[in-house]
Formats: structure tokens, sequence, C-alpha cells
């Protein structure tokens, strides 16, 4: 047993300075060697290549990094939709390169997707990249004013800088994993900017747990409860590689602070599914898409299903992708990247600049 155990930490910590090296890296030819693969094109405002791009966000006070990819046959003078893509929880701007540009670049060469402006903004905690580490969701809170530093400063920046059209029909939050409930966090409370959503395995009910108080139950709209209260700080929510276990303080700490009797208050005020009635969403006002699979390893399918039982006793519609043997991870979301697309591309036709796709 303390041979398994010294294992399984060794690992644990391996991963753990494995992925901070990878990140702390420069690359200065990696981007150069991306964009002779695309179609489009990505702008570089990061430090991580041959030089520091980054612009000044004021909500954070501090230089962040971002990524702005611009489709093909780009065109100044023509405005085009624009995407705001929020990377998960061991992530950072970086992980749109890694995972997410190509098949974007894919989509809109090939004509499934109208060209479009994605910009992934950097919303870490730390530039380490490890579980342990925790994440910003993309608020407003202890760990700084990330909502503000995403609705304000990128937003501001991309549209200073980029053709965008002004309609928020054109206008798209989507995520992975901690992104994706971010993007319907913030696409819920700035529905005057923007009217499309949609995530890859979501987190959207905050404070599921089933009829027995167990958060990994499946869900079961006659066996449901909320959570009633943040004590259990070593509940387990999940597990990354299957030996790296998340447990319930590391989600919230970071955000919510430490022994805050307002955690609990805090943490429904910004819960996608409660916040549907918070802030009285109205049918019509969002389109709304999610995408999971049925064996997520964080039960995102669980958060995901008692989210859309909710909108739908509303009269809201969500547009689904059910992956039945998904987990949480890039090849599910890969699976399920078509079915975004399909329905992503009427909401963006009207808005199309009519560039042609040829590289």
């Amino acid at each position: 047993m303390r041979v398994i155990s010294w294992l399984v930490v060794s690992l644990t910590l391996w991963l753990a300075v494995s992925q901070a090296r990878a990140n702390v890296l420069k690359r200065p030819f990696e981007l150069n060697r991306i964009n002779r693969g695309l179609h489009g094109r990505v702008v570089d405002y990061t430090d991580r290549h041959d030089s520091d791009r980054r612009i000044f966000s004021a909500a954070l006070q501090e230089k962040r990094g971002l990524y702005v990819y611009l489709p093909p046959c780009y065109d100044p003078h023509k405005p085009y939709p624009l995407v705001i893509w929020l990377h998960g929880l061991t992530q950072d701007e970086h992980s749109f390169l890694e995972y997410a540009v190509s098949d974007l670049d894919q989509a809109m060469a090939s004509g499934q997707l109208p060209p479009a402006i994605v910009v992934a903004p950097d919303g870490s905690l730390s530039r380490i990249r490890c579980a342990r580490t925790g994440g910003s969701f993309f608020l407003n809170s202890k760990a700084g004013r990330f909502e503000d530093f995403v609705m304000q400063d990128v937003w501001d920046f991309v549209h200073h800088h980029y053709s965008i059209r002004p309609e928020p029909e054109a206008h798209v939050l989507a995520g992975v994993s901690m992104g994706g409930g971010a993007a319907f966090n913030l696409a819920i409370k700035h529905r005057d900017r923007v009217k499309v959503v949609f995530g890859f395995f979501p987190p959207l009910n905050l404070r599921w747990m089933d009829c027995h108080g167990n958060y990994m139950g499946n869900f079961d709209p006659n066996c449901w409860a909320w959570r009633q209260d943040t004590d259990r700080r070593m509940e387990v929510m999940g597990r990354f590689y299957g030996v790296i276990t998340v447990r319930l303080w590391q989600l919230l700490d970071p955000i919510f602070g430490r022994d805050n009797p307002q955690t609990l208050e805090e943490l429904s005020r910004e819960n996608p599914a409660e916040m549907i009635d918070q802030l009285h969403l109205q049918p019509g006002e969002l389109e709304m898409y999610v995408a999971y699979g049925a064996k997520d390893q964080f039960n995102m399918d669980a958060q995901v299903e008692s989210f859309l039982y909710l909108a739908r006793q509303r009269g809201l519609t969500v547009g689904v992708g059910y992956d039945p043997q998904g987990r949480h991870d890039f090849h599910t979301a890969q699976r399920l990247f078509p079915g975004v697309i399909h329905w992503l591309a009427p909401r963006l036709a009207l808005y199309n600049p009519c560039c042609s796709a040829q590289h």
C-alpha cells in the first residue's frame, strides 16, 4: 500500500511539474508553424513566443495574454461575428492552440461555419497549469475581477482593433468545462451584448446534489436536492487522469475564500441553473447549446441534465449534443464538435461577411 501511495504521489508531482514547465516554456517558432497549417491565422497577444504582447487588464491590474483568430481571407473592412472562447480549469489561453483552433479553422475553411473572429483570453489563476491551483471560473471574486477582464478589457480591445458586427446576435460566448460554465454565466448576465452561448461538458448547476446528499449521483428529477453547505471540504468532485483528485475546497477556496460564511450564497448567485430565475431569463433571449457525455468523471452530466430540466420547465430551448460513452476529455469534445458546428452555423449565417473560404 505504501508503494502504491508513493507511486501515486510521484506521478501527481511529475504531472504538475511537467505541466508547469510546458506552460512557461517559450515557443518562439510554434505560432509560425501553427499558422502555416491554417487557412486563417492566429494573432499573438501573449508572452509565449518571440516577445511580450500581452494587453494590460484594468480589471486585474496586470498584463494578460490572449490569442485572436482571424478567419480565412479576413478583410478589416468587413464586420465579422465574434466568438469569445473560454478555457477549462487546468488550462490557459494556450489550450486554444492545442485543442480548438484547427477544428474551428477547418469548419470555416470548408464552409461549414461562417467566418468569425475568435478571441481566447487567459483566465488562469496561475501560470502553472495544475489542477491543484484551482480556477477563476471567469468570475469577479476574491481571486480577481475576471468577469470584467473578459467583458470589459478583452471586449473593448477586440472591438477597438478588429472589425466586429455590432448585433448581439452575432456575439457568441463559448467554452470547455470551467469555461463552458463561465460562458453560460456571462451570457445570462450580459444578454444585452451576447445572444448565443455554447459549452462542452459545462458545470451548469454548481449546487447539484441528489436526494441522498451525493454529488456523484445520476440526475433524477424525483431524487434531487440543492447543496446546502460547503463544510465537506474534502468531498471528491472528480479526478484528472484517474489519479489526480479534485476536492471541493480546491474549487471554492480560490474564488470565495476559506471559511467564508457567504460562500453558499455567492455560489448560488453565480450558478447558471439558479441564474435562470434570479435574472429572469425569458424564452428567445438567448440561444443555448450544451454538449456532454454520460460518463463524465466530474459528473457534469448530472449538472447539465438538472439545468436542462429547469430550463425546459421555464419554456427555455436548449440544443443538446449527447455522447452516451462520452467522458470529460478531448476525444469526447472532438466527437461532439460537428454537432456544435451544425447548431451554430445557421445562427451566424445572417452575419456572414461573404468571405471566400479559399486558402
